[in-house]
């Protein structure tokens, strides 16, 4: 449950008039990485920007903010991986708790007796708090940004895509990836890459779009190269005029 103080922190930041955009005026933990709340207007979407290095899709999600409205999620760290314990996990593989086991054990393959558990209990109950702030009402739309350069690209999605749309002229690692049917046929129309994963996996790999899934909220991932700020803004503008 979340204590009084952050609950009138969260609120002072959501309240204020549509000309109101308040840097900092409150924040979120999750395993110990601090998410910076940046709030404007009354849009009910939210956004999040959780690995630290993938530097334009920050930029394009604060730019994007600005002009459409909604609550921002920015990370507050450099890198990919946050430190957590006594090692580092990827914050966007640790939505379920079989995701985050792996999360713990991929760059700490041995843990004392019970304090993998521990820990998972721990990322259990600050996960709830976290979500439960995360989640916009039933009207809006939490949308992820992210950024590649290593290769990953929308073909890696096909098997666990129920529906794909490939475009002849776009960049297979410029695509956008939803979690809801309906967003899909009007996406699928758009110039850019898209794939629908409305289907839960059986292997849970801890990622915030299938715990989008589980709570039936209409989830978005704009993924662009890293440096392509223009195409990330082009895809951001294009949900928000054509999704709401």
């Amino acid at each position: 449950m979340l204590n009084r103080s952050f609950f009138f922190l969260f609120l002072s930041c959501c309240i204020g008039g549509e000309d109101d955009y308040n840097l900092n005026s409150s924040f979120v933990t999750l395993a110990g990485a601090r998410f910076d709340l940046f709030h404007h207007g009354d849009s009910p979407d939210r956004y999040i920007w959780i690995h630290g290095d993938e530097k334009t899709a920050k930029i394009a999600l604060e730019q994007h903010v600005k002009k459409y409205g909604g609550i921002a999620f920015f990370v507050q760290s450099e890198t990919r991986e946050v430190p957590f314990k006594s090692t580092i996990i990827d914050l966007n593989r640790i939505f379920s708790r079989q995701g985050a086991y792996h999360a713990l054990k991929k760059f700490k393959s041995y843990w004392r007796p019970h304090t993998l558990n521990r820990a998972l209990d721990e990322l259990d109950e600050e996960r709830d708090s976290f979500l439960n702030v995360l989640m916009p009402s039933e009207n809006g739309i939490l949308i992820a940004v992210h950024n590649n350069f290593r290769g990953y690209n929308i073909n890696m999605e096909k098997d666990r895509s129920q529906r794909i749309s490939i475009k002849a002229n776009q960049n297979p690692r410029d695509f956008i990836l939803c979690t809801n049917e309906d967003d899909y046929e009007i996406l699928k129309s758009s110039p850019y890459n898209v794939v629908l994963q409305n289907v839960l996996p059986e292997n849970d790999d801890g990622s915030l779009s299938w715990e989008a899934i589980r709570r039936n909220v209409r989830y978005l991932n704009i993924e662009t190269r890293l440096g392509q700020l223009t195409i990330q803004k082009k895809m951001l503008d294009y949900v928000a005029l054509n999704l709401n």
